[in-house]
This record gives structure tokens, C-alpha cells and sequence, in this order.
């Protein structure tokens, strides 16, 4: 009999073939997206999770409010570790990570780049579960001078992996390194990931016992089922009782009184499996990910698979009725109301079925588009992820029972005699619930289209507006291998007439770039400390970058004094208080052994966007200081590309042992706003197939529609109706549903996408426009999906239409 239920089957979807191809179509795409996005969302959630001591590892972080400025870092200083190690019975361990950059490596005379290294404590890998494939975790980082590798690292420097014993040496420095390790390569879903990890004891700064410096990243491993709370409410104390003194030796205030003049700093714990996706500290590691993003994707998933259910739902309750003779006829002939049941229900799940297999060849084609949108190296295997298969077959059998339960269990209820006689009706209830489910894949629809432009709009207006430097033309070169031969090259760049201007500073207001915290007061008044961010510049910095001299004067070589100058943004001169009126006053600053240094205002720029467009433009000082390894190159348009190939050439003329590169500012700038940039790609992809499987379902329910009304058009056409008035019949009734969508969705889309938008400081507003686009598009959509088949209804023969009455 199960036999002969799927034989009736797949000749009934090759019967209707029409509706079978559009629910397989439509269900395989909800079914695709739904996996594509899945995979994303599981990988995010799953960041560091697989540490054996994941929920009991914390890291400490450091945050803090001075007069100017707000401190939120990933980074605390180095003593941090072994207090609180020392200090508190609870913290089981202690270890530290310091970012070493990528150092070049000699191996016999062969030197390799690019490879990541991290200064880490000798107790790193009983924190962490990075597996050694030789050597002891327990003593391999306890020594000065040796380096655990990870074995693509291994491979490549040495083309094997049994290498423990060997020798490394970094390039500039004496003592060769021993290897004294080979590890796993870092998963993926780590929030760090390096090839080389050097032993703390070589770095010196390792040992400092400073509580006014920092950049070491500080993990504690606490008990079983220990509330990190706990631990996190005494470390104001740990504060006090050791940065206080401090505080007190460099600016010459007691820590209750720093604290009574509205500043405050404190060290907080942050739970591991958090870092990825909750943390908001600047300096991390690694860029994070955003836990909005994934509820994002998330609900656009579930809302891609809900519209494609209810495709398939609403076309298989469509098309009932028009089974209700073959029902009254298998009744006549003896079949019981389960046989029936079980019928549609077979053919229900067979359609979906297919549609599984359908979408599993979509995900396996479209896997690396996805990828390469998203940033990720995901991978679809029913082996690394055995749950999927059962999954999928649950998910399966439940939209097939879902979809079938309506022509199984309420068609079959019929009586025969009144079916065959043509009584049957599907009801106001049947069309209803069709009407609504068109109105919420609608409502869907909208709610994307209007997301993906809000996004696209503050992209474009990040890009136009004007940032208070100018960012195209200029290129920014990585300079550190010339040494002191970086100032001939500068000369050589100057003498090309297609180089405007050049200036040697490692602090670009875009990307990657030097940073340095400056905590000052002026005119002497050491109660007023204001928190700024310092950029070490030359007499060039501010004309090659278009920036404007809004009071005084840049730096000059022709004041010898501008070495003790300093210029200000506007925005620290209104902190100060001198309001149009800062040339002169004098600025201090004091370091953590109490000299203070004065430099008196020559100078205040327009305030610019050194950092992103998220974060308001905080005070910033500039002090004239040449710094090595970057050269900023404004140069002429359109003459970017020969510019770079003879500039190549005397790069190579120095014979240097490493190679050209070069970045664009505008780039830079962009790649701050990555995240933005793949959110506004992948919603707008899944916005299209969001409104394309709902204008499948649309052109199912309007052919069954004008099948269902074939006699009614052809009445109209034989009174004298026009076509042009039969296809607004036809429309009118689903332009209505889409006119509903758009009301509903509208301020739901205002909330959400105002919402988004607080992310950012500087920022669009969500404009009336938006709404109309977005419906004027779901109409124009839904016209033309139901527009064909209305004008085809229309054009019909009224004879043939008629023949049967």
C-alpha cells in the first residue's frame, strides 16, 4: 500500500507540475538560506568554546573615565596577572599575552615573513587547550629564548614537523630562539590566532611591576560554578591599593581626591566565550564580531524558511479544493478517511523531500560565494556535524505533516454525495488565512528592502562625508626596513614631480595606526587633568593630509621653539576652556615617574574623524616628533599606478630583504566599516531571495486564483468587460495585501533600523522616502509576478472558458 501511496504521488506533482516546481523551488531556497546562515550563526556562537576550561576562564580588562575621554581597553598592564594571582585564593591561574607583531625569521639563510608571534607566560597552555604535537606544555615557555610553533609554521620554516632542538632567529636581534614545541594550528573560531609563541621571560617589559603602562592581554582561570561577580567587586580595592601611589607620584594628587574630581579607572573581568561577540573594548587582539549582526541573521533566516513554508502551505491548501471530486470518488469506491490522510501526507512529504535535496545541492554550490561575502571558511559536512542529517529529516517530516494536514485531515472529513455534486467550498476561512500569510511574506519583504537601504544609505554617507582630512590620493607606505635610509627615500619621492607632499608619521587618522594615550592639564592647574589622544607628527603631517589650521599656525622650522609646541583639535580647546582663544596657554603632562614636560599652544586644527564614525571626535594633541616606519604620500589624480612601478624600482635599488607595500587611505578607511560593508551585501542577497520566493508563492496562489475564476473572466468577457479592467479584477485583491504589509511593516522597520543606527555617532535619519521605495517595489514585484498570468486569464477564449456549462 506504501508503495502505491508514493506511485499516486509522484504522478500527482508530475500531474500539477506547475505547483510542484514552484514549492520545491520555493522551500529548497528558505531551506538553503536557513542552512547558509545556520552555519554563520553556529560559528560565531562558537568562539573559544572549545577551550576544556571555557566557562571558567575570564580576562581582565581595563576601563576608565578622565575629563575628555573615556578608557575602555582590552589590554591592562603587566603586574596585573600576578596580584591578583597572589592576592586571591580563587584565581587558580594566571597568564598573560603580549602581541609581538610579525618579525622576520632566519632559519639557516633562508628568511621568512608574515609569520603572527605572541610573548606569552610559561602557564599559557594549562589555561588554554592548544594541543602540543611535540614537546611538554608544561616546560616548554619556562625558559628565555624558546618558541612553541604551530605546525603549518613548522612546516614551512623548516619543511617538517619534528623539529624541537632547532634553531630560529629573529632578524635584528642577538640570541637565537630554541623550538622547543609544535602545536595544533588555531581553530578558527578563536578570538586570537598566531604562528610563534615566544616565552614572556625574553621580553623584558614581561617583568615590569608598572601599574601606568599597558597592552598585556591577562586571562585568570576561577573555580568550577564560580560567579566571576564575585571576584570582579574586589578589584576596585586592587586599584587603589596599587595604581593609587601611582596616580599620586605622576600627577601629583592622592587617588580619593582624583576620584572626587569626577575621574575614575577600574579593572573588570569579561567571560571568554564573550570576548567574540559582546565585547566593545578598543585594542582587541583581533576585530570582533557583533552579536546584533547575529540576531540579525538569525531572524532573517527564520523569516527566509517561514516565507517559504507558508508558500508551501498556502499552495497545497490552494490547491486542495480542486481534489475534492478525487476525494468524493476514492470515498465511493471504499477508501477510509486514514487512506486518504495518508495519501496527501505522502505526497506532502515526498514534495518536500526533494525540496531537502534541492537545497543541500544549493548549499554545497553556494558555500563559497558565502564565504567569501562573510569572511568565513565554513564547511558543510554531515560528519563534523552528525546532528545535521536527523535534523534536516525532523525538519523535514514537520513541514510535510505541517503543509499536508489541511487536504489530509479536512478534505477527507467531506462527505462524498456533496462533493460530487459540486457543493464543495474551500470557505471565507480557507481564503483568509491564505490572505493573511501573503500579508506577513509581505510584511517580511518590506521590513528587508527597507533594512538593506538604511544600510546602503549610511554607507554611501560614510563615504561623502567629509571627514576633516582628505583621504583620496594619498598612499601610506610601510617604511621600517629602510632604517636610516627612510630620509633618502623620502628625498627620492619628492623629486617626482607627481608627488605632492610626504610626511614621515606613524599616526593615520584611517586604519591601523599608532596610538598614545595623553593625560594632561593646563596652565599649570594639575586638578584639571583632561584625557586626549597624541599624535607625534612633522612640519608636513597636516598639508599632505588636507587638514585646516583653524587658529595660529602649523609647525614650522623657522620657530626653533616648536619642539616644546603643541597643537590642539577644537574640540580639546573648548575642553580646556579656550574657546577661540587657546594660542598660548600651555599644556603639561606628566609621566608615571612625575617629570612632567610643558608645551605651549601654536596651533588648533578642525576638528577630523581620527577614529570611526561609531565614536564621537575626542580631544587630540599633536606634538611635532618625526616617527619612523610610515611615510604618508599625497599624490597627483590619475597618476597613482606609473607612480607606484618607479617607486617599486628604487625600493629595489636599496636591496632590501623585504618587499614592497603600500596601502590606499581610502581603503584603510573603508576597512573600517568591513562589518558594515558584508551586513549591507548579505542582507541585500537575502532581501532579493526573501521577495523571490514570496513572488513564487504569489504566482502560485494567482494562476489558482484565475483557475479558479476561469468561468467567471469568461462571463465578464462575453458582457462586454475589457482586459485592462478583468487584470485589475485579478490584482486589485493582492496589491491590497501588499498595501497592508507596507503599513504594518513601516514602523516596525522605523524601530529596528533607528536602533541600528544608535551604533553610530554620525549617522543618516530614517526618511519617509525609505518606505515609499520599499513599497513602490514590493507593488511593482507583485504586479509583475501577477501580471503575466492575469493578462493570460484575460486573453482567454470565453468559449472554451464556457464549454462546460
Amino acid at each position: 500500500m506504501i508503495r502505491n501511496y508514493f506511485k499516486i504521488a509522484w504522478r500527482n506533482l508530475i500531474r500539477n507540475r506547475v505547483f510542484s516546481a514552484i514549492n520545491i523551488v520555493g522551500l529548497a531556497i528558505g531551506l538553503a538560506t536557513c542552512l547558509l546562515i545556520s552555519l554563520f550563526v553556529l560559528n560565531e556562537l562558537s568562539y573559544d568554546r572549545f577551550h576544556a576550561k571555557a566557562n571558567r576562564i575570564v580576562r581582565v580588562v581595563f576601563r576608565g573615565t578622565v575629563q575628555g575621554g573615556i578608557m575602555n581597553e582590552a589590554h591592562v598592564m603587566p603586574a596585573v596577572a600576578r596580584t591578583l594571582k597572589a592576592d586571591y585564593p580563587e584565581v587558580e591561574e594566571a597568564t598573560r599575552l603580549r602581541v609581538g607583531g610579525t618579525p622576520r625569521y632566519l632559519v639557516g639563510e633562508k628568511l621568512f615573513n608574515e609569520e603572527r608571534m605572541a610573548f606569552v607566560d610559561s602557564n599559557f597552555f594549562r589555561v588554554f587547550s592548544f594541543p602540543l604535537l611535540q614537546g611538554d606544555p608544561k616546560t616548554a615557555l619556562t625558559q628565555p629564548n624558546t618558541v612553541v610553533l604551530t605546525k603549518p609554521t613548522a612546516q614551512k620554516l623548516f619543511g617538517r614537523e619534528d623539529i624541537v632542538g632547532k634553531m630560529i632567529q629573529v632578524k635584528g636581534v642577538d640570541k637565537p630562539m630554541t623550538v622547543t614545541g609544535v602545536m595544533e594550528e588555531i581553530p578558527t573560531n578563536a578570538h586570537f590566532h598566531f604562528d610563534v609563541f615566544t616565552s614572556m621571560a625574553s621580553l623584558p617589559e614581561g617583568q615590569s611591576t608598572s601599574w601606568m603602562t599597558s597592552e598585556f592581554f591577562t586571562y585568570l582561570v576561577l573555580p568550577k560554578n564560580y560567579n566571576y561577580k564575585q571576584l570582579e567587586a574586589k578589584l576596585p580595592q586592587v586599584v587603589e591599593k596599587y595604581m593609587g601611589p601611582e596616580i599620586e607620584k605622576a600627577f601629583k594628587m592622592n587617588y580619593k581626591l582624583f576620584r572626587q574630581k569626577g575621574n575614575d579607572l577600574g579593572l573588570f573581568l569579561q567571560p571568554l566565550t564573550d570576548i567574540h561577540l559582546h565585547s566593545d573594548s578598543a585594542y582587541q587582539i583581533e576585530p570582533t564580531g557583533n552579536i546584533q549582526y547575529v540576531y540579525l541573521f538569525g531572524a532573517v533566516a527564520v523569516f527566509v524558511l517561514l516565507i517559504a513554508s507558508i508558500n508551501f502551505m498556502n499552495l497545497s491548501t490552494a490547491g486542495a479544493s480542486k481534489r475534492a471530486k478525487e476525494v468524493g470518488i476514492r470515498k465511493v469506491m471504499g477508501s477510509i478517511r486514514l487512506e486518504l490522510a495518508g495519501q496527501f501526507l505522502i505526497e506532502s512529504i515526498l514534495l518536500t523531500a526533494i525540496s531537502l535535496v534541492v537545497a543541500l545541492a544549493l548549499v554545497y554550490l553556494t558555500l563559497p560565494v558565502f564565504n567569501s561575502l562573510s569572511g568565513k571558511a565554513l564547511t558543510f559536512s554531515f560528519v563534523d556535524a552528525p546532528w545535521l542529517l536527523p535534523g534536516l529529516l525532523l525538519f523535514g517530516l514537520f513541514v510535510g505533516v505541517l503543509a499536508g494536514s489541511y487536504p489530509a485531515f479536512f478534505l477527507a472529513s467531506f462527505k462524498p454525495v456533496a462533493v460530487l455534486k459540486g457543493r464543495f467550498s474551500a470557505g471565507k476561512t480557507g481564503i483568509g488565512l491564505r490572505s493573511g500569510l501573503v500579508v506577513f511574506q509581505f510584511f517580511i519583504a518590506i521590513l528587508l528592502m527597507v533594512g538593506t537601504t538604511v544600510v546602503y544609505q549610511q554607507l554611501d554617507y560614510i563615504q561623502k562625508k567629509n571627514l576633516g582630512f582628505d583621504k583620496d590620493q594619498v598612499l601610506v607606505f610601510d617604511t621600517w626596513a629602510l632604517g636610516p635610509k627612510e630620509d633618502v627615500f623620502r628625498d627620492l619621492l619628492l623629486q617626482d614631480p607627481r608627488v605632492v607632499n610626504v610626511s614621515q608619521s606613524g599616526y593615520i587618522p584611517a586604519g591601523p595606526s599608532n596610538n598614545n594615550n595623553f593625560i594632561v592639564y593646563g596652565d599649570n592647574n594639575s586638578t584639571q587633568l583632561i584625557k586626549t589622544l597624541r599624535y607625534d607628527i612633522d612640519y608636513t603631517y597636516i598639508s599632505t593630509l588636507g587638514m585646516k589650521i583653524v587658529a595660529g599656525r602649523n609647525f614650522s622650522k623657522e620657530f626653533g621653539t616648536d619642539s616644546t609646541g603643541i597643537i590642539l583639535n577644537e574640540t580639546a580647546a573648548r575642553l580646556f576652556g579656550w574657546n577661540g582663544k587657546a594660542l598660548g596657554h600651555t599644556v603639561t603632562r606628566q609621566d608615571r615617574e612625575g617629570i612632567s614636560s610643558t608645551y605651549r599652544v601654536v596651533g588648533v586644527v578642525k576638528d577630523f574623524h581620527f577614529r570611526s564614525l561609531h565614536e564621537k571626535i575626542t580631544p587630540l594633541v599633536m606634538v611635532l616628533a618625526k616617527t619612523n616606519g610610515t611615510m604618508i604620500v599625497k599624490v597627483k589624480t590619475r597618476e597613482v599606478a606609473g607612480l607606484l612601478v618607479s617607486v617599486k624600482k628604487q625600493w629595489d635599488a636599496f636591496k632590501l630583504d623585504q618587499p614592497f607595500s603600500y596601502s590606499f587611505l581610502d581603503e584603510r578607511f573603508m576597512q573600517t566599516y568591513e562589518a558594515e560593508q558584508k551586513i549591507g551585501k548579505i542582507l541585500g542577497i537575502f532581501s532579493g531571495l526573501t521577495i523571490f520566493v514570496a513572488c513564487l508563492g504569489l504566482l502560485g496562489l494567482a494562476i489558482f486564483t484565475a483557475e479558479q475564476r476561469t468561468k467567471e473572466i469568461g462571463v465578464r468577457k462575453v458582457l462586454g468587460a475589457s482586459i485592462g479592467s478583468i487584470v485589475g479584477l485579478l490584482s486589485r485583491e493582492f496589491v491590497k495585501l501588499v498595501l497592508i504589509a507596507l503599513v504594518l511593516a513601516s514602523p516596525v522597520a522605523w524601530y529596528a533600523m533607528n536602533k541600528w543606527l544608535q551604533a553610530f555617532e554620525y549617522k543618516i535619519a530614517v526618511e519617509w522616502w525609505m518606505f515609499v521605495l520599499a513599497g513602490f517595489l514590493a507593488i511593482a514585484v507583485a504586479l509583475l509576478t501577477i501580471g503575466f498570468q492575469s493578462i493570460k486569464a484575460a486573453l482567454m477564449n470565453p468559449v472554451k472558458s464556457l464549454r462546460a456549462e
